[in-house]
This record gives structure tokens, sequence and C-alpha cells, in this order.
């Protein structure tokens, strides 16, 4: 049945209305970034600035230390990522394919918690990480992020497409597990690994609570935390607090546009194959 194109003109009207309802507050964000010092402050808020320049950004740099934050998330977050991509991988894999007693019971004791908050466990998981010395340092933010049930559920729901006689002819072949895993399972997995790496850069990189909690050492503060924690000495300085919040948006951004090919592939693969 044709649609009528009066009616297609609607419901793309609407969908426009939509996407720039939803990318509004992101565009006046990176407006603001570029202002001059109390330009935004003005009633009504301008939404473009009178004179375009950098002196907020400047100003982040210059006065706060920023730089530093910066990298601390993103070496948070980077290395955060690959090992949930190794220990993730490699249970997901072990659930999908591997026999062992017990196996299908942990998994599901495994998906039974994935219905208890994340913050009922930051209680006991702060007092077990103070016994052994692992509180203010970057091995105590990492310690909840290096293994997700999500993610095990997710590769795992993926790896149940590989062939059983592709495993088992590089068995006869004399291949050991480590090297089936490595050199025939992780390239299969790619675009679901690649998929798990977007949402585990993205929640550790935005993650506010965990880090604030750890961290008491402003010098090892993520960038959200100490974003966080300027805005309560630059309260009136709205141009530099968005020009933050620019810097802590623009990395995201970029990684999920440059592996949204990857990502979408992933999704569409696990909905089909798992």
């Amino acid at each position: 049945m044709r649609v009528p194109p009066l009616w297609s003109l609607v419901r793309i009207a609407s969908l426009l209305l939509l996407v720039a309802f939803a990318l509004f507050p992101l565009a006046w964000m990176l407006s603001v970034s570029f202002m001059s010092p109390g330009e935004a402050s003005g009633f009504p808020p301008p939404f473009l600035p009178d004179a375009p320049g950098l002196s907020a950004y400047r100003a982040l740099f210059e006065t706060t230390g920023i730089a530093r934050y910066f990298l601390n998330s993103l070496f948070v977050a980077t290395l955060g990522t690959l090992l949930s991509l190794g220990f993730n991988g490699a249970a997901g894999y072990a659930f999908a394919k591997l026999r062992f007693r017990g196996r299908d019971r942990i998994f599901q004791l495994l998906l039974a918690a994935l219905v208890i908050p994340a913050q009922v466990t930051m209680l006991p998981l702060f007092l077990m990480l103070k016994e052994v010395g692992l509180i203010n340092s970057f091995a105590g933010v990492l310690v909840p992020v290096v293994t997700s049930i999500f993610g095990i559920f997710l590769v795992r729901q993926y790896a149940l497409s590989i062939p059983d006689e592709l495993l088992e002819a590089a068995r006869v072949d004399g291949a050991g597990e480590g090297r089936i895993f490595l050199q025939i399972v992780v390239p299969v997995l790619t675009p679901i690994l690649i998929t798990l790496a977007l949402f585990t850069f993205l929640a550790i990189w935005n993650d506010f609570m965990w880090p604030l909690i750890v961290l008491t050492d402003q010098g090892k503060y993520t960038l959200p935390v100490a974003l966080a924690a300027l805005s309560r000495e630059h309260v009136q300085d709205n141009e530099m607090m968005m020009a933050g919040s620019v810097l802590t948006v623009l990395p995201v951004l970029v990684l999920f546009l440059v592996l949204q090919r990857y990502y979408l592939q992933g999704l569409l693969a696990g909905s089909v194959k798992g």
C-alpha cells in the first residue's frame, strides 16, 4: 500500500522535530562554550555567541588543571575497557561453548543477579577494597568494571552462533583452547566485542558515583568528578562549565561515530543469531 505524500511529509516533519528537541541541549551547550565570560547569564539567554571565542576553553585549561583530569579519565576508561573485553569475552565464550560442571546453573545465578541494583553493592565493595588497600587508587575504580554480567551475557549470546564443527576441527588439528580462542573465536566475536567496548568505555567515562566514593585525592579525580567539584567553585561561570561539558562529551561522541558501523553490526547480528 502506497503511503500518501502528505502523510510522509507529516512523519518526516515529526521525526525532524524530535531530533531537534533531542539535540537542542547539546547545541546550546556547544554554543555557550564559545561565548565570552558572563554572556550566557543574560536574560533571555542567547542561543548564539555575539563574538565566538575560545576564552572559556583557555580559562578551563589554565586555571583548573582539566588536562590532568581528562588524562585520568582516558587512562581509566581505556584500561577498564581492555580488561573488560578480556574477561567478559573469555567468560562469555566459556559459557557458550565449553563444557564444565555447573555451567548452566552458574549462568542462571548470574542472570538472577542482574536484578540487584549496583548501588546496593557499593558499600560492601568499598569495605572489601578498604581491607586490601585499594581505596584512593585507579585499581579500586576499575574493580567493578573488569567483569559485568551484562557483558558476559552479550558475548555468550553471540558466541552461541559459532559452529561447534569449526571448534572441533581446530581441536583435531592439535590447537589448544587458548589458540582457538585467540585465532578463531576472537575474530568471529569482533562485532560484539566492539559493541561491548563502546558500552563499557561510555559507562566508565561517564561514571560519577563510584569514582567519587573511591577517590579521595583530588589529583586522581576523573573528569565527571572534577567537573562537579569545579562547578561549586565556578558556579557563575557558565561558559567555562559548558566548555568542560563539551570536553566530556566529545571523546565518546567521536568514538561512537567512528565505530558506529561495527556497533550496529554487532547488535543486529546478535539479535538474529543469538
